[in-house]
């Protein structure tokens, strides 16, 4: 299995941003997407859940509301689309797979390659 995240750079507070994150192998019960600011610990950020009902979705606080995560079924490539971006979503964002309740958590069955996201002030 293997992740390949990109879209990471530089924006103005107020903008928009989408990181995707290609996964290869096989296909999971939750994608998700995590952060890691300088001098902080890795925090959860969303994540989708594939089921037979379709994709639900969970959002951390600090995020609800501006981003979203949707997941391309065909190419099983998962999204962040981050709008209204602020100078604290400063960090580095990595996507992740595993057990839809297991992510929320923390704990991913596999991992990404971190992919850095700036927003200037």
């Amino acid at each position: 299995v293997q992740l390949q995240a990109s879209g990471g750079g530089l924006v103005q507070a107020g903008g928009s941003l989408r990181l995707s994150c290609g996964v290869s192998g096989r296909t999971f019960s939750g994608y998700g997407w995590f952060r890691q600011a300088p001098g902080k610990e890795r925090e959860f950020v969303a994540r989708i859940s594939i089921g037979w009902t379709g994709g639900s979705t969970y959002y951390a606080d600090s995020v609800k509301g501006r981003f979203t995560v949707p997941r391309d079924n065909a190419t099983n490539t998962v999204y962040l689309q981050m709008n209204s971006l602020k100078p604290e979503d400063t960090a580095v964002y990595y996507c992740a797979v595993g057990t839809s309740t297991d992510l929320i958590g923390g704990v991913a069955d596999y991992w990404g390659k971190g992919t850095l996201v700036t927003v200037s002030s």
